[in-house]
């Protein structure tokens, strides 16, 4: 985390600084007691969904979760981070450092060790988003979300310019806030999550009610999240409905959450074990052009001319 002062001697808002805490709108979760209550086991009939968390979680992929009210959206989302791995120690350091700043240190918590989970109002503005804020530059459910999981249901209620906002710290993994005089960078490397409705009336096709929405009424509702912000989005999931003889089913095929955590910290230590053992790809230098391109002076050219002479019916350069 980098700020760059312009000459305006304002200390950054934080617990020492006498600023309020979080910004409003936003529910970060990061207590181990109540981390600990949750379990991905809790999600019945959903089998496809838990494999794409997991998945998600191994590669460090975005999700994107699409069905009607009750199917286990934000259950399933809120039960993310209880399969990643536990923060290193410069991680943990990273993460605290951004609450510090945003005052949202858990009381008796001085070191986050778990994995962020920050789920934003649809109603938060952009500012509270990514971060900003007059005077100040404090950080936004971004960055609250660092090393962890953002989730945002409801998200084709957000507004179109906050979704976009998002687009650049999803390649980046940093936010950049610059004002006069006052440049701030502060980390943002999250897993995002979305949640949307099938449609306006939350029935959808595939709902046992009738859905009263047109299809250019869906087409319109679906169309608020942008398409460069879903070709950042990996995993795309479809929630049904699930009925009650599926719910008691799936439960002999649930598995609690510190069983997947572990088959998804041994993914990632393959993953890392790869890039290690790969041999490093020799690239030429900027600039630098093959023997074949380089340029031939006039001694060079007349060599060339007497060892190659054209043949007939070639054209000839007078």
């Amino acid at each position: 985390m980098t700020v760059i002062d312009g000459g305006t001697g304002e200390p950054p808002a934080g617990r020492g600084s006498g600023q309020p805490g979080a910004p409003a709108g936003i529910a970060s979760r990061g207590a181990p007691a109540e981390r600990g209550r949750l379990d991905l086991a809790d999600v019945l009939g959903q089998p496809a969904a838990r494999r794409a968390a997991e998945i998600c979680a191994a590669g460090g992929h975005h999700l994107s979760l699409l069905g009607p009210p009750g199917a286990g959206k934000t259950m399933l989302a809120e039960r993310l981070p209880t399969i990643l791995p536990r923060l290193d120690r410069a991680a943990a350091l990273e993460v605290t450092a951004i609450h510090s700043v945003a005052g949202t240190l858990p009381a008796g918590g001085p070191l986050i060790a778990e994995p962020p989970f920050c789920a934003p109002h649809h109603t938060a503005t952009k500012a509270a988003i990514v971060g900003g804020g007059s005077g100040i530059l404090r950080p936004g459910a971004a960055s609250l979300a660092h090393f962890g999981c953002l989730f945002l249901d409801e998200a084709p209620e957000f507004g179109r310019d906050v979704l976009d906002a998002l687009r650049q710290p999803l390649e980046s993994g940093e936010v950049v806030l610059a004002r006069s005089g006052l440049t701030a960078r502060f980390p943002a490397r999250f897993t995002l999550v979305l949640a949307a409705n099938p449609c306006p009336c939350a029935r959808g096709p595939s709902s046992r009610s009738a859905c009263t929405c047109t299809p250019a009424a869906r087409r319109r509702y679906l169309a608020r999240l942008s398409g460069p912000l879903l070709d950042r989005v990996d995993v795309k999931v479809e929630f049904l409905p699930v009925s009650r003889a599926e719910l008691l089913s799936d439960r002999r095929f649930t598995e609690p959450s510190a069983v997947v955590a572990q088959r998804v910290a041994a993914a990632r230590e393959r993953a890392a074990a790869r890039v290690c053992s790969a041999r490093p790809v020799r690239r030429p230098r900027p600039g630098c052009r093959g023997r074949a391109h380089r340029r031939r002076g006039p001694r060079r050219l007349a060599q060339d001319r007497d060892r190659h002479p054209p043949g007939p019916g070639r054209w000839r350069r007078s």
